[in-house]
């Protein structure tokens, strides 16, 4: 958004606060150590995420959810993760990443021993809730962290390429894990087995992470502006998350959608006009920085559709349990790690972050462009392998697009830009979560009244999602053509 023109003229705009005086440079073997430190922090969180959904059906049972409360569980964690993160990455910047990161990293564990010992759905919300803050203080300041550390071009690829594949390792990981805990333990243990990382992560942290001072908060303490975009990102989200219950032109849905963008208009106007904003709107005056998270956005959104729609599909379709669902799409996540750890900085380097991005969104159109073709007897090898190897498009793209995301970063502001990065990635998933999900339900329904059986119509209603997604992956492709830009080297 553009400044505002009614600023006062007469009063000249305060000087961009000094960087904070760089610490020496660590040695490569604390630098790597340092980044195994963030990259475990990662794994916590996006396991606790993946790990959560395999075991919904045994809480649902064991503390009596009703259908819509059971949602909670995950919409609680989302709501405080995904509005928190902006704010969290700029206050990293002002007070410290470092403390930052250990702050967030304590809250989570703390809390994931509090939702383990839950015993009644409000408990359990409440956990998952504070879950949400403690991951969005950790997460945000954590590619703020390692773009600081590692400043040549090469390093830099490899770690972030390192650092992705932990995501989508993860995220695979939680599935398997989650069905193998609950099956032979029950679900309290889905959050037990993050006291031992998250301990592990904190002791690490302490001599591996670099200190820094943080530029203070005199230099963006705009309260104002922390609460404007925090509401406004807060009860987006909600709306967002409860489509599924209000409908898209519902007045809930409606209402707050338009106040969610009043308050986020009103914070960038703001942003304009304070002397110390909480966000300085120069980190989106970049193209290229603007372009990978709008990508990015939708690229979340329609990969939606791979993570969890491919995941109902073999359980409510094809009858796999938790553990066996966890196993087939283990060899997605092995694809992922082949590329992102093995090739993916390399053809960064040689051909471009863009060139690269292109290429990995073309194979992962192509895998959603083959699951709009899924019979309702699908053969594993012939008819979801393919689609499981293709999903390594993934470990092309998000290396790529972190990259491009975070090259507009310097020291003042690596913690806002990580924070920006986080947040679109949680909206777009939010948006995947409720338009993907509502139009397979939607169209399931239609086709069950026409009077298709259970697994045809479950079937069509998945199509109907992967073809959406296929869409949004082309609409990313024409953008990233277009918007995106190779970072200048130094």
């Amino acid at each position: 958004m553009s400044a505002s023109t009614h600023a006062p003229a007469a009063t000249p705009a305060p000087p961009a606060p000094p960087a904070p005086a760089a610490a020496p440079a660590p040695r490569l073997r604390s630098r790597w150590t340092a980044l195994a430190v963030l990259s475990t922090g990662m794994l916590m969180t996006v396991l606790d995420g993946s790990i959560v959904t395999v075991a919904m059906p045994a809480i649902q049972s064991d503390l009596g959810f009703s259908p819509v409360g059971l949602s909670w569980v995950v919409n609680a964690y989302l709501i405080a993760f995904g509005s928190l993160l902006l704010l969290a990455g700029r206050l990293g910047d002002l007070i410290g990443r470092k403390r930052m990161f250990l702050a967030g990293t304590a809250v989570f564990t703390a809390a994931s021993l509090l939702a383990g010992l839950a015993s009644s759905p409000a408990l359990l919300i409440a956990a998952r809730f504070l879950q949400g803050v403690g991951s969005a203080m950790a997460s945000a300041v954590s590619l703020g962290i390692l773009v600081t550390l590692f400043k040549e071009p090469r390093e830099r690829a490899r770690a972030i390429a390192v650092f992705s594949f932990t995501g989508a390792a993860g995220a695979s990981l939680g599935q398997v894990l989650g069905g193998i805990l609950t099956d032979a333990l029950d679900w309290h243990w889905i959050f037990f087995i993050n006291l031992p990382i998250g301990l592990a992560a904190l002791l690490a942290a302490l001599p591996a992470l670099p200190a820094d001072r943080g530029l203070g908060l005199r230099a963006g303490a705009d309260v104002t502006g922390a609460v404007l975009v925090t509401a406004g990102l807060m009860l987006g989200i909600y709306a967002v998350v409860r489509v599924e219950e209000f409908g898209w032109t519902s007045a809930h849905t409606l209402g707050l959608g338009a106040l969610s963008l009043a308050l986020l208009a009103a914070f960038a106007v703001r942003q304009t006009k304070a002397r110390t904003p909480l966000m300085p709107l120069r980190i989106l005056r970049s193209r290229t920085v603007a372009g990978a998270n709008l990508v990015q956005m939708l690229m979340v959104a329609a990969l939606f559709s791979f993570q969890v729609l491919v995941a109902l599909y073999l359980q409510r379709v094809q009858g796999y349990g938790a553990a066996a669902t966890g196993l087939a799409m283990l060899p997605a996540a092995l694809s992922i790690g082949a590329v992102s750890l093995g090739v993916s900085a390399r053809l960064n380097a040689r051909f471009g972050e863009r060139a690269v991005l292109l290429a990995g969104l073309g194979l992962l159109t192509a895998g959603l462009g083959l699951l709009t073709r899924l019979p309702v007897h699908a053969d594993y090898v012939t008819d979801l392998l393919p689609v499981m190897l293709l999903a390594a498009g993934f470990g092309l793209a998000l290396p790529a697009l972190t990259t491009l995301g975070m090259s507009g970063a310097d020291e003042r502001d690596a913690g806002l830009a990580s924070g920006l990065f986080n947040t679109t990635q949680q909206i777009g998933m939010a948006l995947g979560v409720a338009v993907l999900s509502t139009l397979a339900a939607s169209r399931t329904e239609s086709l069950t009244a026409a009077g298709s059986t259970p697994a045809e119509s479950l079937t069509g209603g998945y199509h109907l999602a992967f073809t959406v997604g296929a869409a949004l992956l082309l609409t990313a492709t024409a953008l990233a053509a277009t918007l995106l830009r190779r970072p200048r080297t130094h």
